[in-house]
């Protein structure tokens, strides 16, 4: 099991996911509410705890600037939007260590007819599949207006199916309007390896609640020990 507190703009939410037992934080460099620059996360490390695995949030192809935000904030890992491009993804592969962690974000859009929109989950599941440069998968609600952070879910019942046959060994992080209220559900429909959460355990945009944080990990805690001992994707990773 995974789980990572996305959205995060100061370092008292960072160390609120840590002590709720999260193992990830997010910071986000895209366009949003919640946007951070590499030298503000930067400021924000020592404070860090050592044991939290740090990613950054891109919707950009610009492999210079990717690579300058990580190394400027000192993150762990990235994690992609837009459309695939795997060239981008091996050249991150090659620039960063084995400890590197990278994410590659897959959307279900809104806009689209459901079936469509399975269809191009199925077909983006088979091509990471069979060009395994990714760590992991995280599947998020795309809408009209935004790609990602929406604070809307998926057909969660539609995609099962398609999860199921298509991601094989592929870690798949789940991710979308999730909150302490649906987080179980989503755990025990999709039986992915992790869950990523952002406005829903918020107070505002880019400010954390603690007793969402809290509540948030120890439900999907509590939700991925009903589908252990046989978890549909691999066993969970410790920090990077």
């Amino acid at each position: 099991m995974w789980i990572k507190i996305c959205g995060n703009t100061s370092p008292e939410d960072v160390h609120m996911a840590a002590d709720a037992g999260a193992d990830a934080a997010g910071f986000v460099f895209a366009p949003s509410p919640r946007r951070v620059t590499a030298g503000q996360v930067a400021a924000m490390m020592p404070e860090m705890p050592a044991d939290l695995t740090r990613i950054g949030v891109f919707n950009t192809q610009d492999f210079d600037e990717i690579v300058s935000s990580l190394r400027t904030a000192g993150l762990h890992g990235a994690q992609l939007h837009g459309e695939l491009d795997f060239s981008l993804a091996e050249k991150l592969r090659c620039e960063f260590d084995r400890g590197f962690f990278l994410i590659q974000t897959l959307h279900w859009d809104t806009n689209n007819d459901p079936a469509r929109a399975e269809e191009r989950l199925r077909n983006e599941l088979r091509a990471i599949a069979r060009y395994p440069v990714v760590d992991a998968v995280l599947l998020d609600t795309r809408t009209a207006t935004a790609a990602g952070g929406t604070g809307k879910t998926f057909d969660w019942d539609r995609a099962k199916d398609t999860v199921a046959a298509e991601a094989g060994a592929l870690r798949i992080i789940v991710a979308g309007g999730l909150c302490p209220g649906n987080v179980r559900e989503a755990i025990l429909s999709l039986r992915p390896w992790g869950v990523d959460v952002s406005s829903g355990v918020e107070l505002g945009p880019g400010r954390k609640d603690p007793a969402k944080v809290c509540d948030f990990v120890r439900i999907a805690r509590s939700a991925f020990l009903e589908i252990e001992p046989a978890p549909m994707y691999p066993s969970a990773m410790g920090p990077v």
